[in-house]
């Protein structure tokens, strides 16, 4: 064996933060909590998210809703796997294979990120469509299209880091709390310059480009129409049935681009960081077992700030969760009222129409 699974079969764990080993436990306490708190609140979040889009029908009015869902489900499933290091640090998966399991799970959540991170991209380009040619919008943007889309970029991010079986390096995680993990497996500067010619450079270039010209051509129709207006008066269609002014027509869109631009803008600010330390660590300029767990639990925890901003920014979204927790609260209420009452199998048993004694 080598001599670092001697290590790890002899002495305490392996903790990557330096406080809150337990010797009573023998386990990393605080990693534990950390990793543990993230993955319900990712699963719980995501799947609130995913039975929502089943619930309104208003949220499929945009074609950027299938990315949205595409990212939900890819979200799950990062919380899902992070199961994997949560039972590593548990001592649930002491009879597997650590190289296996390191290399399985850093390529499902490189994978599952890469989904999300491409699906961003994909939204801003669908916004960006909408707006510079709302009248071919509908033959580009089909329901088949979209699709095949979703496709390729689940095809795509699996292509990518799939070289990592192959010895090329680390693929995009280093939150290592498996010993082989941070030990034996390195980063290389060419893989490295790989995954960030193929998938950040490109969709973060493309997201900047964009969000831009929505903005700026959003401002633009508004000052147009605002100049308009103060020519030549309110037109005679432009007033709502309150004799209040309705908003700009030709910005319609620039609510919804704000919803995803702000879920856009905290992802790669929780992603920053840990490309900054990626790139460092590739480079041989900086590494530190902390800052490797702390920069990559921080760029995961965006799965579940996806469906936070987008329940409290979206006002379609607010209004299916409702009619989801109405769904519930009916269910809940008809169950009881169908029940038995309590006592001690004497008493009346009572339904909605009759009561029996």
């Amino acid at each position: 064996f080598p001599a670092t699974l001697l290590l790890n079969l002899s002495g305490p764990p392996f903790c990557l933060l330096d406080v809150g080993y337990s010797q009573i436990l023998n386990t990393c306490l605080l990693e534990v909590a950390i990793i543990l708190l993230l993955t319900v609140l990712i699963i719980s979040g995501n799947l609130v998210v995913i039975f929502v889009f089943h619930c309104a029908p208003l949220l499929q009015h945009h074609t950027t809703s299938a990315f949205i869902q595409t990212m939900a489900y890819a979200d799950l499933l990062v919380g899902v796997s992070c199961l994997i290091p949560s039972l590593s640090l548990l001592h649930h998966l002491k009879g597997l294979d650590e190289e296996l399991t390191c290399k399985v799970f850093g390529y499902m959540v490189s994978v599952l990120k890469s989904v999300s991170m491409a699906s961003l991209a994909c939204v801003s380009v669908d916004r960006y469509m909408a707006i510079t040619r709302p009248l071919s919008y509908a033959t580009l943007a089909t329901p088949c299209r979209i699709r095949a889309c979703i496709l390729l970029i689940w095809v795509y991010s699996a292509l990518v880091f799939l070289p990592s079986f192959f010895g090329w390096g680390k693929p995009g995680y280093h939150g290592d709390v498996v010993e082989w993990c941070a030990v034996e497996w390195e980063t290389r500067p060419l893989f490295t310059s790989f995954i960030v010619a193929l998938l950040y450079a490109p969709a973060a270039m493309t997201v900047c480009f964009t969000y831009v010209n929505i903005f700026r051509i959003c401002r633009q129709h508004t000052r147009e129409i605002s100049e308009r207006r103060a020519r030549f008066g309110p037109q005679e269609g432009s007033l709502g049935q309150d004799g209040q002014p309705q908003h700009a027509p030709a910005c319609t869109d620039k609510r919804y681009a704000m919803v995803l631009f702000r879920i856009t803008s905290v992802f790669y600010l929780l992603w920053l960081p840990y490309i900054l330390y990626f790139l460092l660590e590739s480079a041989d300029i900086y590494s530190h077992p902390a800052a490797s767990f702390i920069t990559t639990w921080l760029a995961i925890s965006n799965s579940f700030f996806n469906c936070l901003i987008y329940s409290l920014s979206n006002s379609a979204f607010r209004k299916g969760l409702k009619r989801l927790c109405l769904f519930c609260v009916q269910r809940v209420d008809s169950k009881k009222s169908f029940s038995p009452s309590p006592g001690y199998g004497q008493g009346p048993i009572c339904t909605r129409s009759t009561c029996h004694v």
